[in-house]
């Protein structure tokens, strides 16, 4: 009787330790698209925006974030960073997320760099928090919207 409780809870752990990893590994495959980005001010110094993003989750996990604060890459350079406000990502769901981010050079480029939007969030999964890098390269015409270039 006692081995087969030991039986039941070393399954059960390696079970979940199974389902946490798969569910991990899913979590850090969240999807990202810019649904907007509005120019606030420019100045000499650089431009401050406003931006919305969309995340998917195609976890079985409610993930909630914290602040989460990002890069932006332009052919390689960083030319800004942002801020997004915490938010809740539903199991297997979407969640647009406002923040605002801040260049700090004008990109005088006459073709559309390539644009690369870098950072690590901090989401709190039961009793633990995990941080998820995250990397997401907009389109090219994204990249036009985003950082204003005609």
């Amino acid at each position: 009787m006692e081995n087969s409780r030991k039986g039941i809870i070393i399954a059960f752990v390696i079970g979940m330790s199974i389902f946490g990893y798969s569910q991990y590994a899913l979590a850090s495959q969240i999807g990202i698209v810019i649904t907007e980005s509005d120019l606030i001010e420019k100045t000499d110094k650089g431009s401050a925006y406003n931006i919305e993003l969309e995340f998917e989750n195609p976890s079985l996990l409610i993930l909630t974030a914290g602040n989460t604060d990002f890069f932006i890459i332009a052919d390689g350079k960083k030319v800004g960073e942002g801020k997004l406000e915490p938010f809740t990502l539903p199991a297997l769901g979407n969640s647009l997320v406002s923040g605002t981010f801040q260049t700090e050079s004008n990109i005088e480029s006459q073709e559309v760099p390539i644009v690369m939007i870098s950072g690590i969030t901090k989401y709190d999964v039961l009793f633990s928090t995990i941080d998820i890098p995250f990397v997401f390269y907009p389109t090219e015409e994204q990249a036009r919207e985003f950082i204003h270039q005609d």
